[in-house]
């Protein structure tokens, strides 16, 4: 149980070392322990707080709105080729253009106010959760889908019992991935003069030379990042219990 922690706790050992012998100046690399002193005194202020509940809910309303149209054109492209051949080759090309490359368009579009980071992050969402659709429905066994309607199944009642249940490991693998991503667009989105997230954090405490708070913001982002990482894991071996891959082996 704790193996999975062993790294992180050696290089957390290391970083104290590096610190404490002088192998790193605390202006690049302040030591742990600063860090947990600076997490102390901005839980104690409660800026803490305010800045990670701004950041959890743009996450959350850019995963909502970015993962939905996502979801919803992957299902709809990996069903209908007329679909597909309408929308995929124009998504394709979109998927290729940097977020950081959008952002004086995103700015000129929406100014720097909540409806521009929402955009990103829903932006950055949306991608691996329509690819991971899209090849989940495209890439279920034939052979499931002509025993299905042997069996008298078409249209809705062949998507809902075998087409949508055969697709649903790849939409996983896409929503975890664009989690990954949702973080990654947050940092980007909450550099755009935001007043609150762990961003804005981040930001305001570059300002100040505050590297202790600049690497406190990072190692929430991560933890945040695991957090939502673990919560789609369990979800999705809880939705995929039926399945034989996320079955335990029984002890003999």
């Amino acid at each position: 149980m704790l193996i999975p922690f062993l790294l992180p706790l050696a290089v957390v050992l290391l970083w104290q070392a590096a610190t404490s012998f002088g192998w790193i100046t605390n202006r690049l690399m302040p030591a742990p322990i600063q860090v947990v002193w600076a997490f102390w005194d901005k839980l104690v202020t409660g800026e803490l707080a305010v800045n990670i509940q701004a950041s959890a809910l743009r996450a959350i309303s850019g995963l909502l709105v970015g993962g939905s149209i996502g979801f919803l054109l992957g299902l709809a492209n990996g069903i209908s080729r007329l679909s597909h051949t309408l929308t995929d080759t124009t998504l394709q090309m979109l998927r290729t253009i940097p977020n950081l490359a959008l952002i004086p368009l995103v700015i000129l579009w929406f100014g720097i106010g909540e409806e521009a980071k929402l955009f990103l992050t829903a932006l950055g969402v949306f991608f691996p959760i329509y690819l991971n659709t899209l090849h989940g429905v495209r890439n279920v066994d034939p052979q499931l889908i002509e025993m299905g309607r042997v069996y008298g199944m078409n249209g809705w009642t062949l998507f809902r019992k075998v087409i949508f249940p055969g697709a649903l490991p790849s939409i996983f693998v896409g929503l975890r991935f664009s989690l990954g991503i949702m973080w990654l667009t947050l940092i980007v989105a909450e550099s755009m003069a935001a007043s609150s997230g762990i961003g804005h954090m981040a930001n305001s405490a570059r300002e100040f030379m505050m590297t202790d708070v600049v690497i406190l913001a990072l190692v929430i982002y991560a933890l945040l990042g695991k957090l939502a990482d673990v919560i789609a894991l369990t979800l999705e071996r809880l939705t995929l219990s039926w399945n034989p891959a996320y079955q335990k082996p029984e002890r003999s």
